[in-house]
């Protein structure tokens, strides 16, 4: 019996890693962290945070925190963390190409809306002038009505530009992800 019980606690040191992750991706980093040693630690709780965004008050984006524990004396381990540095790094990228195909589209329709309002503080001092120009007030009241319409039809066609143009390098990334993940496997095994 006494021999059974030092069996069962083994000593094992680990090391921890904290990751922050959106809600939708959790189990997707599990899967990955998990090729390269990582285990979900069970004695931490599910962390969640809110982040602000911009400056409003009151609007949060939630994040959760993974607990990881991996065994420190590990085979191989050197070549699993550069591994796993390339996995975090393609995921990084990802972050960063989806960030992409609403920035360029937003930047659009900011300045497109901004130059309309242009046209249209144009018109409303071309109407309030002694005299009137009301002639001139009609002639930039119409770019500026378009600037103020525009935006939102360039956003969306942008934005459908950009993510057509985008997917297929997200893809590929996904494809360097799990070629990564298969050799951090391999390694384990």
């Amino acid at each position: 019996m006494e021999n059974e019980n030092r069996t069962r606690t083994r000593f094992i040191s680990y090391e921890y890693k904290q990751v922050e992750a959106d809600p939708g991706q959790i189990s997707f980093l599990i899967d990955g962290y998990a090729n390269f040693g990582w285990e979900i630690d069970e004695n931490v709780k599910d962390i969640q945070t809110e982040h602000p965004i911009g400056r409003k008050q009151g609007t949060y984006h939630r994040k959760s925190i993974l607990s990881l524990k991996r065994n420190r004396k590990i085979v191989n381990k050197a070549e699993l963390t550069r591994l796993q540095r390339n996995f975090e790094a393609n995921i990084e990228e990802i972050h960063h190409l989806e960030k992409e195909k609403t920035s360029l589209p937003s930047i659009l329709a900011i300045t497109t809306g901004i130059i309309g309002t242009a046209f249209m503080a144009g018109s409303t001092f071309a109407v309030t002038a002694s005299p009137p120009h009301i002639a001139l007030c009609i002639l930039l009241a119409i770019p500026g009505f378009i600037g103020w319409i525009l935006p939102y039809f360039l956003y969306k066609k942008t934005v459908h530009r950009q993510t057509q143009k985008i997917t297929p390098l997200i893809e590929e990334k996904y494809d360097q992800i799990y070629e990564i993940c298969e050799k951090g496997s391999k390694l384990l095994n």
